[in-house]
């Protein structure tokens, strides 16, 4: 498929699934317990930060052990590391911010990437480059909900979806997927490093079972 094609794919998983964890695993055994945790407490999706080595191991060992769970890679700053992010099984990348060298490596060959903007200029020199799914970051230090209306307002009538992610947080997590515009957001309280690294698993998966039924309530 091209890469408006795939971009909408995404968007459409995405906007089922409406709360993707957004993952910085050090190690690949607590990486995959993660992605168990994920599926058993209803949460099917995660984006796993390329912050640390073991990222696109852990992808690519997730996506054969846990074929049915929504994998995504994050913090994607340039070529290289796309590519490794898609040879490895992600379905969709992310990045913090707009990188055009990025984007039309993900144009050229068809992957589903949203760059990450925070600005009306970043939003239009995106979409010029075919991106019609972006990341909002860092959305509440960058204004919230009030600032992402104030962006989407503009541009709806051209179909753009946006995944704000910093900052997110479960007190204002439901003003964020208000927005139609909005397919999902990145849960940045979900699957945090400190507990996996303790394996607090007990205390992750009421979390994420929480956020899980929140999804549930929105329907």
């Amino acid at each position: 498929m091209s890469f408006t094609e795939n971009a909408k794919a995404v968007v459409d998983r995405l906007s089922q699934i409406r709360i993707v964890p957004v993952l910085v695993l050090e190690e690949e055994n607590s990486g995959l317990k993660m992605c168990e945790v994920l599926l058993e407490c209803g949460l099917p999706a995660a984006e796993i930060t390329f912050r640390t080595a073991a990222a696109a191991g852990i992808i690519k060992k997730a996506a054969e052990k846990f074929p049915e769970l929504y994998l995504g890679a994050g913090t994607i700053l340039n070529t290289a590391d796309l590519h490794r992010a898609f040879d490895a099984g992600a379905k969709f990348a992310v990045a913090p911010g707009f990188n055009p060298t990025v984007v039309k490596e993900a144009v050229a060959n068809g992957f589903a990437f949203a760059p990450g903007v925070c600005t009306p200029s970043e939003i239009e020199q995106a979409m010029e480059l075919g991106c019609r799914f972006l990341k909002f970051f860092p959305a509440e230090a960058a204004g919230g909900v009030t600032m992402l209306k104030s962006l989407i307002a503009p541009y709806k009538h051209l179909g753009v979806r946006f995944m704000p992610t910093g900052g997110v947080t479960t007190d204002n997590v439901k003003n964020y997927l208000a927005l139609k515009e909005v397919a999902a957001v990145g849960g940045t309280w979900l699957g945090k490093a400190d507990l996996i690294a303790a394996g607090e698993w007990e205390k992750i998966s009421d979390t994420v079972r929480a956020a899980a039924d929140m999804v549930k309530s929105l329907n």
